[in-house]
């Protein structure tokens, strides 16, 4: 009978353990030891949450296995659960309730995931937790109230992140810290809290103060597992310890300008400055009437820590650009703006203006080599070079506009000045550019004729230019890196030579230098289609006829 007892003994164990054993997840293993019932999941290409688990799990661990979202109740039904891993995943998003159902979890640990922000409220589920492990994901905020949820955490592992502002109120609203001297001790429990948070891009300006304020006064029962933590921005304060820094309170922009008024001549460039004082950095705007129609290009300085000097320059003065300019500063405590008037002297003060008639004869030999130096998202920028005996007293005329337009848009640039941006091109549009003496009119050479690309939404526009097609040749013309130019006595044989010796120069490095300088035109020179591509047989007479249908007749494509 004896014998008959220890048998049924042992069916019953081995009946319970193979019973045990094949309810365990297909890839995973399933332990049992005094700390309970375990399943371990390890480079399983499971991808989310299986909806099979036992309920009576006391430890899971399910690590490298593509996981990408913990989805609403997604362990609700092991509510014996008290450890939880899944570190290594490729988890990107926390439901509020993902945790639902966990009122016994005391372990959370969600290492080198994807993690760009945390549902704090999902902690509500789970108020036994004490190890919040989130190490090596991309935080970049913690809320005032993250922790609030969190009344019995010791262990808080927030290191190699990506956070760079962060309140000392985080930690003061923290209901454990509020509490910790009062009840620690007296209840038994584990008198130190462990925070990480080390391998963070801290940015140490005043909106950090109360932070670094509360690092170098934190003592137990908190402890740092690293308290050496290190700015890493601004300029002035990186690699240094918060132990090393000094830093204000922050302050709203005040923006000032050294002249509120100014008057300048007909063709002046005008240069407005505007002073902006402010905890953190602000941004500035310019804001003009113009501002749609003519976009002016504004640079920023740092006089020191808390100063930024604004200048925003008008080349060229127009009658229309006169008026009010409103400089905007602002941060996140406020907004602080100054105005300046700008006025054109009137035409009887003809003394610096261009003269109305040439200084030299129409038939002048003077040469000008034009080229686009620049293009951007917005339009073009102009450079000339203009071979003259007194350059430094010589005037230039800017005639501007649509091709088809008879009368073209006249711009006078003042002396020492070689550069002219022509902003907010439309799409599609066939556009006429020509630099001259004076007020002289147009002559060979001296113009370029372009088309723009096809409109693209915002978003492209942030990564590509405009698509400039330079179809006009001059007689002197650079042309940009990238860009070929055939005249009309070059048939498509020719073209296609162009683009073969493109081609060429490509795989022997020949443009290497534009590859990394994209946003920018170097120049190719060609004064004339000779150096790209020619037909041995070609007769100079022949040329010269070229050159008499040059306007319009030459194709230069941006590649």
């Amino acid at each position: 009978m004896d014998n008959f007892g220890v048998a049924l003994r042992i069916t019953l164990v081995f009946y319970l353990f193979t019973s045990g054993s094949s309810t365990c997840l297909t890839g995973c293993s399933c332990t049992d030891d005094n700390l309970g019932r375990s399943l371990l999941c390890m480079e399983t290409s499971m991808g989310r949450i299986p909806d099979n688990i036992p309920h009576d799990f006391s430890k899971i661990r399910i690590e490298n296995c593509h996981l990408t979202e913990l989805p609403r109740g997604s362990f609700s039904k092991v509510s014996a659960l008290e450890f939880l891993w899944l570190n290594f995943n490729e988890i990107t998003l926390m439901n509020v309730k993902s945790l639902d159902g966990l009122a016994n979890l005391t372990e959370l640990r969600l290492q080198g995931n994807k993690l760009t922000s945390v549902t704090w409220t999902a902690f509500q589920d789970t108020p036994k937790l004490k190890i919040l492990d989130l190490k090596h994901n991309r935080l970049d905020v913690l809320p005032e109230h993250a922790l609030r949820h969190l009344p019995a955490l010791t262990y808080l592992d927030l290191s190699f992140n990506q956070l760079s502002v962060i309140s000392k109120d985080v930690f003061i609203n923290w209901p454990l810290y509020q509490t910790a001297e009062k009840t620690w001790g007296k209840e038994g429990v584990v008198s130190n809290v462990v925070l990480a948070l080390h391998d963070n891009p801290w940015l140490c300006d005043c909106r950090l103060k109360g932070f670094v304020e509360f690092i170098r006064a934190v003592s137990p029962p908190i402890i740092l597992m690293n308290s050496y933590l290190m700015c890493s921005g601004p300029a002035s304060k990186a690699d240094k310890f918060f132990h090393e820094i000094q830093l204000k309170t922050c302050m709203k922009p005040v923006a000032s300008a050294p002249e509120t008024n100014i008057t300048l001549p007909l063709g002046a460039n005008a240069m407005l400055t505007c002073l902006v004082k402010a905890r953190p950095g602000p941004t500035i705007k310019w804001m003009y009437s113009l501002k749609i129609i003519r976009g002016f290009a504004a640079t920023e300085t740092n006089t020191d820590e808390e100063t930024i000097t604004s200048e925003l320059v008008i080349p060229s003065l127009h009658l229309a650009d006169q008026g009010l300019y409103t400089c905007t500063a602002n941060n996140f405590i406020g907004n602080s703006s100054v105005a300046i008037t700008v006025n054109i002297s009137p035409f009887n003060s003809s003394a610096l203006l261009p003269p109305p008639v040439p200084m030299v004869s129409s038939d002048e030999n003077s040469n000008i080599d034009i080229r686009i130096a620049k293009q951007t998202v917005y339009g073009i920028t102009l450079e000339w070079h203009a071979e003259t005996d007194n350059l430094a007293e010589t005037w230039f005329t800017i005639h501007f506009g649509k091709y088809d337009l008879p009368k073209k848009e006249m711009i006078y640039i003042g002396p020492g000045i070689n550069t002219y941006s022509l902003n907010d091109l439309l799409p599609v549009t066939k556009y006429e550019v020509c630099v001259t003496l004076k007020n002289h009119k147009p002559k060979e050479g001296q113009c370029i004729v372009f088309v723009t690309g096809s409109d693209i939404s915002e978003l492209e526009q942030r990564e590509r230019l405009i698509h400039i097609i330079v179809i006009v040749c001059a007689m002197v013309l650079a042309v940009p890196v990238g860009m070929f130019a055939c005249t009309t006595e070059a048939r498509f044989s020719c073209f296609d030579r162009c683009v073969n010796l493109w081609k060429k120069r490509r795989l022997h490095g020949g443009n290497l230098q534009g590859t990394e300088r994209q946003g920018t035109f170097d120049s190719l020179q060609a004064a004339s289609d000779e150096g790209l591509c020619r037909d041995s047989e070609e007769k100079p007479k022949k040329r010269r006829k070229s050159e008499d249908r040059c306007k319009g007749g030459s194709a230069a494509q941006l590649y």
